[in-house]
């Protein structure tokens, strides 16, 4: 199976211990094992078995302190199945450990498409191309939105706004179709993943364009405005953008500029609104909001894909602070924030 890539910046607690583990080695492991919970150790061997190496600024990210006898030429490969089973087998019974493994495996059933990862965006773009509007709508569906609107930008203009519409009116599809067109996309592109599907939706819709450019957006909501204005104005409600920051309130506004990098947030502000630059800059200290103005004043030309993919961070930031409850956001166009 394709396993998906570690991304230092968007590790979770359970990847982090996984990780850790492998590191220590099989006897440490099997060890804390034996002080943790089922449900827990599913979890983690869940995640060690997507898990073949560990690159070294994944160690760093994991291992902290530690990390300074690791030279980062290093990479520490590791086989996460094979030690799995090793760990288990020492920490647990048999049946549990049983149990265990077939738990681990439905858990992978569960993601459909996965396998996708590993695939070049370009590559599976061109393949979805000669494929019929609806086929290619319910893949875009099931793949993760990033890839989905890696694939929807380099789709061809006068598909797109047809494929959004038909995203957003797709209802559930049976899992034995969704396995069929897994099946012949793992051949034709030689790749190997499991899974059930997902139906489409309004919700897909919205997290795939949320991943796209500027333009292939403009592009889809021009085309939906046209075809389905009701369908159009749902979708603009519930998309969230970085210009709709400006009205979360100063609290939120300060912890979620304490996960973001003065350099992305001098970019992401080359395009922003007075009303937006003047809500960062009253949330930040004295010394902080003149030196971002002052680099804001010696920045030179910059791509504006640049500029929009550094917004695209900092939503993205806000929305994981919403999501583990720290502040709330409303949805795109809204008066008031949740607090």
């Amino acid at each position: 199976m394709a396993k998906s890539k570690l991304d230092p910046q968007k590790l979770t607690g359970t990847q982090k211990s996984a990780i850790f583990l492998l590191y220590m080695g099989e006897k440490f492991t099997a060890e804390v094992f034996k002080q943790m919970e089922n449900e827990e150790i599913t979890k983690i061997a869940s995640a060690m078995s997507e898990i073949d190496e560990i690159p070294p600024e994944i160690l760093h990210a994991v291992t902290e302190d530690f990390v300074k006898i690791y030279e980062d030429t290093n990479r520490l490969i590791v086989g996460g199945e094979s030690f799995l089973k090793n760990v288990i087998g020492k920490s647990l019974s048999a049946e549990s450990a049983k149990k265990i493994f077939r738990e681990v495996e439905d858990s992978k059933r569960e993601q459909p498409f996965i396998w996708s990862h590993g695939i070049n965006a370009a590559t599976l773009t061109g393949y979805l191309k000669s494929e019929h509007p609806q086929t290619i709508a319910m893949i875009l569906a099931n793949l993760p939105p990033e890839i989905s609107a890696e694939v929807m930008v380099g789709l061809p203009e006068e598909k797109k706004g047809d494929l959004a519409l038909r995203i957003a009116q797709l209802g559930q599809v049976p899992e034995e179709v969704i396995r069929d067109v897994d099946e012949a996309l793992k051949r034709e592109l030689s790749s190997i993943g499991k899974g059930g599907g997902r139906g489409g939706g309004i919700q897909v819709l919205v997290d795939i364009l949320s991943n796209v450019d500027k333009a292939t957006e403009d592009i889809i909501m021009e085309n939906l405005e046209e075809e389905h204005a009701e369908m159009a104005s749902e979708i603009r409600q519930l998309m969230f953008v970085f210009e709709d920051l400006k009205s979360v309130d100063d609290r939120g506004m300060r912890e979620i500029l304490k996960k973001v990098e003065s350099s992305q947030l001098t970019l992401a502000l080359k395009t922003a609104s007075e009303e937006m630059k003047n809500k960062i800059l009253s949330n930040l200290s004295s010394r902080a909001s003149e030196m971002l103005l002052e680099d804001l004043e010696v920045m030179g030309p910059v791509k504006l894909s640049d500029v929009e993919a550094a917004q695209q961070e900092i939503v993205n930031a806000a929305k994981e602070l919403e999501a583990d409850g720290t502040i709330s956001l409303g949805g795109k166009g809204a008066g008031e924030v949740l607090v």
